[in-house]
């Protein structure tokens, strides 16, 4: 993702996502925020950098902000600190432009409840002469880009066990880079198992699964809040138990964005 903020007598925020591609042909996503503009005074630059480094992380932020020469409306500095807030992270291909107290936003978002509540926390940050135009837009679903990364493959354990195999951490790293894509939002990791032996060891088994592919994804930098396991067992068969075929498709890892 790269994020870009300029800042003349504005603000202004670009997240499209940058798709690089390396010597050997292959694509890899970059994410960087680009701040870049001029300031009102060094202390609203300092505070745009920590709130976007506190946000983003260190290490993504690039500082090209310069400083002097603008008047900003009053309170201007801890109006822009409460702007910047975790919801950003939300909007793919986004732009926030703040021109005085007319706030312009765009990108794309997972669903209309998640548009109109980041306009809304945005309005509340803010005082009344601060007017927000939204022009937000859905685009497709959070939970139909997990579902077609995954695409039907069934994520590989190690027969009886949770340790993953290379194939099935393969799958879990295409799915590593889907969450954070998408902003890393709350996703449920739920272990599935055929009806073959006991039921109860089935969902411990089905449970370990789940929490194997949650720690890996969270070793990979997934924020560890945004995701918890469940461990359901036989009890939610997509095929037939009734053929070897059937029972392999039940034994799966289910990605499901929670409420």
């Amino acid at each position: 993702m790269i994020f870009r903020i300029s800042i003349l007598t504005a603000l202004c925020l670009f997240c499209p996502y940058a798709v690089a591609q390396n010597t050997t042909g292959a694509t890899h996503t970059t994410k960087e925020v680009v701040a870049s503009g001029v300031v009102p005074d060094e202390a609203a630059r300092s505070a745009i950098l920590t709130r976007l480094r506190d946000i983003y992380g260190a290490n993504a932020v690039i500082d090209r902000l310069e400083v002097g020469g603008v008047v900003p409306p009053p309170n201007w500095t801890e109006y822009m600190s409460k702007l910047l807030g975790p919801n950003l992270k939300q909007i793919r291909g986004g732009q926030l432009q703040v021109n005085g107290t007319q706030i312009a936003l765009k990108g794309t978002v997972s669903n209309e409840a998640q548009r109109q509540k980041i306009v809304s926390d945005m309005a509340t940050a803010l005082n009344p002469t601060y007017t927000v135009d939204n022009a937000l837009v859905v685009g497709t679903s959070a939970q139909s880009t997990l579902d077609q990364t995954l695409s039907n493959r069934v994520i590989e354990f190690e027969v009886g066990s949770a340790t993953l195999t290379p194939t099935g951490a393969a799958i879990v790293d295409e799915m590593e880079a889907a969450i954070k894509r998408l902003g890393s939002p709350r996703v449920q990791i739920i272990g599935h198992t055929d009806s073959s032996g006991d039921r109860m060891s089935n969902v411990v088994l089905s449970l370990s699964r789940a929490n194997s592919v949650r720690e890996y994804l969270i070793a990979k930098g997934v924020p560890e809040a945004s995701m918890s396991a469940l461990g359901a067992g036989p009890d939610r068969p997509i095929a037939t138990n009734d053929t070897q075929e059937g029972r392999a498709k039940n034994r799966r890892i289910e990605f499901r964005l929670a409420n």
